[in-house]
């Protein structure tokens, strides 16, 4: 890849960990599709929006048909939660088809003509280890990191790179959703939220020439809830 041709197809643009993410990709060089419902503003030139409801298959693999990328990143993501006995089916389905289903409906469609050496980069969470009311969050973010390390062995004869960046609590519009509004997270150790420009960061050496031995990993941005 050169650093001229790189491009980059992000979903989750609008705001939060996705806008971060394209803005640093924007800062270094690289050419950025966006993904999601509203189009941000002030990205520049080099970036391209796509509207598109992530939920809807079909509408998703139109919206990317054609498209040659050299990194895939899935940022996009919401958070619902319950207890047992107060599960939601419907809001189960939605995490899966958001977190997991559109993940897997993009690197289909665009990783058999991504070219050698080429990255995918999954926004997890920390919460895949398991949180309290938060199982259905959990096991999507989770299944992310199975499916991360099987594309992984399949795509390593190719030089691509598959890993999931999982941060804890991120200082986002996510984070004041009043859907969350009995679900808020406690500050990591560190006395602050994770920042999107952090995440962003991570996702952005991953996909750089220096992390091409990384792959089918989980890297945690947690600010020592883990510990």
């Amino acid at each position: 890849m050169t650093e001229q041709a790189r491009h980059a197809v992000v979903t989750g643009t609008s705001s939060g960990i996705g806008a971060a993410i394209a803005a640093r990709l924007l800062d270094g060089g690289w050419r950025v599709t966006g993904l999601s419902r509203t189009a941000p503003a002030g990205l520049g030139p080099a970036y391209t929006h796509i509207a598109v409801d992530l939920l809807d298959d079909a509408a998703l693999r139109a919206a990317v048909a054609g498209l040659r990328a050299d990194a895939l990143v899935h940022a996009a993501g919401l958070m619902r939660g319950a207890v047992l006995g107060a599960l939601d089916a419907a809001a189960g389905e939605t995490l899966w088809r958001l977190h997991v289903a559109a993940a897997a409906s993009l690197a289909d469609a665009l990783v058999p003509a991504m070219p050698q050496g080429g990255r995918v980069v999954l926004i997890g969470s920390r919460t895949a280890a398991g949180a309290a009311g938060r199982s259905q969050y959990a096991a999507t973010k989770a299944a992310l990191v199975g499916m991360a390390r099987s594309w992984a062995i399949e795509l390593a004869p190719r030089n691509i790179t598959v890993n999931v960046v999982a941060p804890a609590a991120t200082d986002t519009p996510m984070l004041k959703d009043p859907a969350r509004a009995g679900h808020v997270p406690k500050l990591p150790p560190i006395g602050r939220y994770v920042r999107p420009e952090e995440v962003a960061a991570t996702a952005a050496f991953l996909l750089g020439p220096d992390a091409g031995a990384i792959t089918g990993q989980q890297i945690v941005i947690c600010g020592g809830s883990s510990l």
